[in-house]
This record gives structure tokens, C-alpha cells and sequence, in this order.
């Protein structure tokens, strides 16, 4: 056989269009075709042999059944005619995903091999759209979502300012399905017992624990190295990132070696890049006030020493952060109990050890919203994230909607209403004493005490005003003291901005000059207002968080595009600052328009400044498509635009 060429039948659920035009990508549970071209007639009482090999070193051999058989085994059917023989395979709904190579034999009656081809190469993925498989999903808007979109949104801030961030997932890019392989193959399990590994990557319950574990680096070789201190001179700053693809293939073409640095919206979105690619549908969380409870009592414990900063103690302390991102992934669990199918939490950021690896899930949603924690994976530690005895904890929790650029609220997914008997009932279950929260005040008492603050923008000057409401019938003397911090979206503590302590006013004016020495456009400010009164049980303080709006950025792609021809995207952006931002660089992609693509800024731009750049570049694929920009000089950091680009068919010769 002098040549083997192979074709899709069933093409709704081929992918091998959008991730490559000449390579051979199905999904298990569908039948293929490959048309084999013999060198001469085919001979007489002939018989075919297949065998699929899996491995590195084909550690795994599968034998083809020649008609369908008993079980869910791979089987084929064949049809010959003169010197062609066209073989239609069949994948069972559980098979193995990775890359096959098919070795055909053709055997004489007596068991001679008369002809052998070469091995020919396929791509076999999770098949969501196949109502046998473990990851299907039976609603093609929700599949064209969480499998097939390439751009995604990622909810940021805090519960009561939230903001978005572009992201470019582009699982379907040049490459990326063979990087994602390349992860799985990196894994501890992969090098430790190849053959092992590779027989269970049926399971999607494998594959993404794997993934979460692989997404960070630590203990492992995985892709990204997380970091929170503040400090990226050696590596890029997590914020920077505005699609997975250049990491992914930053960290394959550097053999594996990590690549830095991430934090959890990008560890969260590259895990969403590989499981999409991978065909299980996947969509990236937010949560808002999430806890950390590092010791698993599903309180947060927080101690201030009397300049209203936290006290460490010798081991890691809990915390709440102003936003946590992970993903959930959508499958079966018949490694549980009923009830427990559907979306489940996977989290790729390294916090805890889960089994002596750096992952956590997949845990199904539905038990942390009925405080099931004895299921598999981690679930004590994901319902610690939303639900501890504290006020306020795992609010306004997010996704991309299915129909659009905006927010899903997806909060009574996790948990019943708030301070419901239901929700009380659920906590209880879960083994934890039920008490009520103070919101910071003392009670009984006569003091209240809250902050109030615009939404201002970064570089501008803006007031928080501290209210102390006496609801008592005699005159108070107190002593309010306020202190203004730069934190991390995850509450590291950065630096004093500003410490003021009065007796009578309750107006607190932050100055531009003042606080960029501390804190950067991507980070919120925290102002304690900490409260003194003789007579109060105990002091009384309370807590606000102020993000800092970016300024805007506008992406424009005008005119008809088509593909393989040039379109011309114009950005601009003009400087709010009272300073001139040096070293500004436009960072431009889009899936299926260009890749990671550097546009500098010559020069400094003043105050008020606009400056305009202009970018041509010829699309590669169909369809709408998502031009993103990213922004950063040596002031501004993380300042985001984004286009929508329609991208139609090459235009005929004639036209």
C-alpha cells in the first residue's frame, strides 16, 4: 500500500477544520474513514489486520475487532474495490484520548503478511456532543460556549465593583493541541509509569486532576510559575497576560521549563485552554471574598496587633481575598454517589497539597451546595472558599454568559440564600458550630461604623468618608483612627499608604502623589477604620476595599474583513495621569486573527497625551473573532481594549 490518505464522515463533531487542516482530529464515539490506495489489485481471500499503537514507546496496543462486537471496543468495516480499500472505524464512546498511530496489515489466508502500511497518525479527543461519553453535554449553545469559543471574559475587583478582563483562550491555535499533550505527557504520573498513564486517560476525572496539577509548577514540571509579592523582574507580570497560547508555547519550546509568572485568573484560564482543547467543556469562576482557611475549621481566624496589621503566625494564616478564579468542568462522576454529575470545581493555583500534589478537584458543585464533604476531590477546602463563619464570604460568584460578553451570577449554584434555614441546615452538615456575625460592630453598643467611597479612577485624587452613627441616647467620646493599605487581589499586604488618626472628621482625601508610591492601578486599596469608645465592649472596625478604574482604551477594526487578506485595527489611548508614562508598549492578539504581536510607543507620553498606533495583518480563520489589546508603560499596567472582528470567507477571484 503505497499511500493512506483519511477523511471525516461525521464532521459536526470533527474539530479537525479548526485546530488543523492537514493532520486527521476526531472525537471518540464516532465513526472516520481512511481510504487505503493499494500499489497493485488487491488479491483474492485478502484479509486486514488493524492495530492501533498509544505511547511514547507504543507501551499500549489495541487490536481492531473486524465487525462491531460485543462491549464497547474499537471495530471496523471495509470496502474494496480494484486497489482501494476504504476502512470505516469505530472509537468506543470511553476510549483513550491522545495520539494513535494505526499500523494496517493485509494478511493472505494462511497468515502471511502480503502488504503493511506505514503507521498513520490521528488525534483522538473527549467527545461532548456523544450522549455515551462521560462529558456530554446536550445543549450545542452550551457547547459552542465552553467548548468551542476561543474568547472568554474573567470576572476581577471585588463583590461590589466588579470589573473584566479579555481573554484569549485559543485552544484551536497552530500547536496548542499537541502543547496539551505535552503537558499530560510531562505529568509526575506520565514519567514516573508511561504505560499506567496513558490507560487512563479514558477518564476525564484523570485528565483534569492531572491538568490542575500541571498548570503550576510546583513539585512538577508544569507551565506556570505563581507569584504575589509584587517583584516580576525576572519573568512577566501576571496582569500583563492576555491570552494562554503564548504561554503554553513559551513553556514547549523552552523543553518544559516553567514559565513566569502567573497568578489564579491565569493559572485558571490556561486550564480552561487545555481542557477545552481537549473536548471537556470548561468555564472559567469567579469568586468574590473568597476564604483561604489553611486550617481546615472553616472559620476565617484573623488576628491585628494595634496598628490594625495582621499577625502572622510561625505557620500560614488564613485569609479572605477580594477575588479567587478556578473552572469547572462538566462530566459524569460514576466514581460517586447519584447526585453528584454535572459541573465540577477544578483549581489549578497552588495552595494546598491534595494527595501530595498541588491541585484540587474536580469536586462536584452540587455537594458544596448541600455540604457533602466527604466526596472526592477536596471538597472540605472548596466549600471553606465560599462558606465560613464569617459574613460576606463567597459573594457574587461569576462566569461569561452563554449569550454574550456579560456577567452570569452563578452564586445559588454553590450554596442556598444567605442567612436562609436552608443554608444554616447546610452549614451544620458540614460539621461546623453556626454563629451570627457582628458585620464589625459591637453589640450590643451604641456605636456604628461604616466607610463610604466613590469609584474613582487611577491617577485622580478621591475622598473616603468615614461615617460613626451614635445610636445611643448619650453622648459618645471616641477615638477613630483610619489607615489606608496597598494590597494584592489576595490580601498580601504591600505597603502604608497613609495612617491618620482623628477624633472629630470623618473626610479622608487620598492624593494621587501619595499613594502611587505604593500601590499600582491593578491592585485595590484598603482603608480600616478603627473605632475607640469607653463603655463599648470592644473596639469596633470595619474594612473597605477600593478598586482603582482603568482609564479606556479604544480598539477599532473598520470595514468588511475576510480571510487572508489585510485588515487595519487602529488603537488609541490617551494618558489620565498628571505624569508622563515612559517605555508604553501595545501588546496585540486575537485567536484566529494574529498572534502575540508588540507595537512600542516612541518617545514619552505627556499629561492628556493621545497617542494612536496602526496594525495590519491578514486573519487565518472564519468566523467572529475577538482583537485583543493590552496596554503597559512603566506607571500603567493592564489597561485592556477589545475589538469584535467578522472575519467572512476569501472573497472569489472575480469579485
Amino acid at each position: 500500500m503505497s499511500e493512506v490518505t483519511a477523511r471525516v464522515e461525521v464532521d459536526y463533531v470533527s474539530v479537525s477544520g479548526e485546530i488543523d487542516r492537514e493532520r486527521l482530529i476526531v472525537r471518540r464515539g464516532q465513526s472516520f474513514s481512511i481510504t487505503l490506495q493499494c500499489s497493485e489489485s488487491l488479491p483474492p481471500k485478502h484479509q486486514l489486520e488493524l492495530v492501533l499503537h498509544l505511547g511514547k514507546r507504543d507501551e499500549v496496543l489495541i487490536k481492531v475487532q473486524k465487525e462491531r462486537g460485543a462491549g464497547d471496543k474499537w471495530w471496523f468495516t471495509q470496502q474494496g474495490v480494484q486497489d482501494e480499500i476504504l476502512l470505516t472505524l469505530h472509537s468506543p464512546a470511553d476510549a483513550i484520548v491522545g495520539e494513535y498511530s494505526l499500523a494496517v496489515l493485509m494478511m493472505s489466508p494462511d497468515g502471511r503478511i502480503l502488504e503493511k502500511t506505514d503507521k498513520m497518525k490521528f488525534h483522538l479527543l473527549f467527545n461532548p456532543w456523544c450522549k455515551d461519553d462521560v462529558v456530554y453535554l446536550p445543549d450545542e449553545s452550551l457547547l459552542q460556549e465552553y467548548v468551542m469559543n476561543e474568547y472568554g471574559v474573567i470576572y476581577m475587583g471585588s463583590w461590589d465593583h466588579i470589573n473584566s478582563k479579555p481573554w484569549n483562550y485559543g485552544q484551536f491555535e497552530d500547536y496548542v493541541m499537541d502543547i496539551c499533550f505535552e503537558v499530560l505527557d510531562n505529568s509526575k504520573d506520565a514519567l514516573k509509569n508511561s504505560k499506567m498513564d496513558v490507560e487512563h486517560r479514558y477518564d476525564p476525572v484523570y485528565v483534569s486532576r492531572v491538568i490542575t496539577a500541571m498548570v503550576n509548577s510546583n513539585g512538577d514540571k508544569g507551565v506556570l510559575t505563581g507569584r504575589w509579592d509584587d517583584s516580576y523582574f525576572d519573568g512577566v507580570p501576571p496582569y500583563r497576560w492576555t491570552g494562554s497560547v503564548p504561554i503554553l508555547k513559551q513553556w514547549s519550546k523552552a523543553g518544559a521549563r516553567a514559565v513566569k509568572y502567573g497568578q489564579c485568573w491565569v493559572f485558571a484560564a490556561v486550564a480552561c485552554t487545555v481542557l477545552r482543547c481537549l473536548g471537556i467543556p470548561t468555564r472559567l469562576i469567579t469568586n468574590f471574598s473568597s476564604a483561604h482557611d489553611v486550617d481546615g475549621n472553616l472559620s476565617i481566624d484573623i488576628l491585628l496587633n494595634e496598628r490594625l496589621e495582621s499577625v502572622d503566625g510561625r505557620n500560614k494564616r488564613d485569609s479572605s481575598w477580594n477575588f479567587h478564579c478556578w473552572v469547572e468542568s462538566w462530566m459524569k462522576r460514576d466514581d460517586l454517589p447519584k447526585g453528584c454529575d454535572g459541573w465540577q470545581v477544578l483549581d489549578p493555583t497552588p495552595q494546598e497539597l491534595s494527595d501530595g500534589e498541588f491541585c484540587c478537584g474536580p469536586c462536584p458543585v452540587t455537594a458544596i451546595k448541600e455540604g457533602n464533604l466527604g466526596v472526592k476531590y477536596d471538597a472540605p477546602f472548596v466549600f471553606a472558599e465560599i462558606k465560613v463563619d464569617q459574613s460576606g464570604v463567597g459573594r457574587n460568584i461569576s462566569t461569561k454568559s452563554v449569550y454574550g460578553d456579560h456577567r452570569d451570577d452563578v452564586t445559588l449554584h454553590y450554596k442556598y440564600p444567605e442567612g436562609s434555614k436552608k443554608e444554616r441546615e447546610v452549614y451544620e452538615k458540614a460539621g461546623c458550630k453556626v454563629t451570627t456575625s457582628t458585620n464589625g460592630s459591637a453589640e450590643p453598643g451604641q456605636l456604628k461604623l461604616s466607610i463610604e467611597h466613590a469609584k474613582p479612577v487611577f491617577g485622580t485624587d478621591f475622598d473616603v468618608i468615614v461615617k460613626v452613627e451614635n445610636k445611643g441616647s448619650i453622648d459618645a467620646h471616641a477615638k477613630l483612627s483610619m489607615l489606608v493599605l496597598a494590597v494584592t487581589y489576595n490580601s498580601l499586604h504591600l505597603g502604608e499608604c497613609q495612617r491618620q488618626t482623628i477624633t472629630h472628621k470623618e473626610v479622608l482625601r487620598l492624593h494621587y502623589d501619595d499613594y502611587a508610591r505604593c500601590v499600582s492601578e491593578h491592585q485595590p486599596m484598603r482603608v480600616k477604620a478603627f473605632l475607640e469608645a469607653p463603655g463599648e465592649s470592644e473596639p469596633i472596625m470595619t474594612v473597605a476595599n477600593i478598586p482603582l478604574s482603568m482609564p479606556e482604551l479604544l480598539v477599532q477594526a473598520p470595514g468588511k474583513a475576510f480571510e487572508r487578506e489585510q485588515v487595519t485595527a487602529y488603537i488609541s489611548f490617551t494618558n489620565p495621569l498628571p505624569v508622563a508614562l515612559k517605555g508604553g508598549v501595545f501588546t496585540v492578539e486575537g485567536a484566529g486573527l494574529l498572534s502575540a504581536t508588540e507595537v512600542h510607543v516612541k518617545g514619552d507620553i505627556s499629561p492628556g497625551q493621545k497617542v494612536s498606533v496602526r496594525l495590519s495583518f491578514p486573519p487565518v480563520r472564519t468566523g467572529v473573532r475577538k482583537l485583543l489589546v493590552d496596554f503597559d508603560c512603566d506607571r500603567l499596567k493592564d489597561v485592556k481594549g477589545v475589538a469584535t472582528v467578522v472575519v467572512h470567507k476569501k472573497r472569489p477571484w472575480n469579485s
